[in-house]
């Protein structure tokens, strides 16, 4: 006999079973009771009471690969709604990684790295900084990476834009309202903790593996949880005597939020586009399982082809565009806290 069925007969759940109380053969154990097998089952090994240890002791309980079946079939059934919805909304998303991948493309080495250092030199003011940037490409460009790179750039500046164009607006939001924060907290958890892989696992099933927002839906979805965080945490953090003192000038709470707690909180929120853009990049690696171009192109053909030396220099190439986007947002950061204590 199974394991569980004394649950079922001494409750009298025999019957909604289907099968009548010691009539046949119910499962395995029967089989090898009758040939002489131990059917007894110690408290020891006694298996947790899941789906498929029930469903062995009465077949009207469905087993787990039902739920999982159930689940996908309920998605599969939903799927052409949906994607009816998020098509058209999430269609400027491909446009825009197809332009910005065409574009850094496009441009000559030559115009596009000087570029890539103004901007450096704008943000940072630094020489060294510039250097680095300067040495750091040369040297990907120098190994044949320079497509690769400016691929996984264009990636990233499309994402981490859009994840800052969505995020600083919601943990505004959340930062005005408790209600809000109680409501979002849970849903920034679970986008958090989920694996980065299971973010691909739904979108396969709504789109073509051949359009960039597969890949720039996931990227954004795994990234966009610092920057919320950290601006909803940098304007619960204005210090309340500023906020009073600018209630006693009769400012308006626009006032009060672009002329006072969006400045004092732009050191968190710098951090939080730091935090987004060193998760962008991580994520454009795991993105090239769906085809998304990159370094992380280099880094799966180096697993795949077993080629070693693609794979270590292609994870050193992103270990050094890592360094380089956080040195960037870090130099930013620093001006901004310079000019706030000036």
């Amino acid at each position: 006999m199974a394991t569980y069925d004394f649950l079922f007969d001494t409750t009298g759940l025999r019957g909604w079973c289907g099968e009548e109380q010691g009539g046949g053969l119910s499962s395995m154990a029967d089989l090898m009771g009758q040939a002489g097998g131990p059917t007894e089952t110690s408290l020891w090994d006694l298996p947790f009471p899941s789906l498929d240890a029930l469903h062995e002791a009465c077949s009207a309980i469905p087993q787990s690969r039902d739920l999982t079946r159930g689940l996908e079939r309920g998605f599969l059934d939903i799927k052409d709604s949906l994607k009816v919805v998020v098509d058209p909304l999430t269609q400027p998303l491909s446009w825009a990684l197809e332009n910005a991948l065409w574009i850094m493309q496009a441009v000559p080495w030559w115009i596009m790295i000087p570029v890539l250092l103004l901007i450096t030199w704008a943000v940072g003011r630094s020489g060294r900084l510039v250097a680095l940037v300067a040495a750091c490409f040369g040297f990907l460009a120098f190994i044949d990476f320079y497509d690769h790179t400016m691929q996984t750039l264009a990636i990233i500046f499309v994402c981490a834009f859009i994840c800052v164009l969505l995020g600083v607006p919601i943990g505004i939001a959340m930062s005005r309202s408790d209600r809000v924060q109680r409501g979002l907290i849970p849903v920034l958890d679970m986008l958090q903790t989920l694996p980065p892989f299971v973010y691909l696992i739904p979108l396969i099933f709504l789109f073509s593996v051949t359009e960039p927002k597969l890949y720039g839906i996931a990227i954004i979805l795994y990234a966009i949880v610092p920057v919320v965080r950290l601006t909803d945490l940098g304007i619960r953090l204005v210090d309340k005597d500023v906020i009073e003192a600018a209630d006693a000038f009769g400012m308006s709470k626009r006032q009060k939020l672009f002329g006072v707690q969006i400045p004092l909180a732009l050191p968190n929120i710098m951090a939080g586009v730091n935090q987004t853009i060193m998760m962008s990049l991580a994520m454009v690696v795991i993105a090239s399982l769906v085809s998304a171009p990159g370094l992380g192109v280099l880094v799966l053909r180096g697993i795949r082809s077993l080629e070693l030396g693609v794979g270590l220099l292609s994870g050193l190439g992103i270990v050094l565009l890592a360094i380089i986007l956080d040195r960037v947002t870090k130099a930013a950061l620093a001006r901004i806290n310079a000019e706030q204590k000036s």
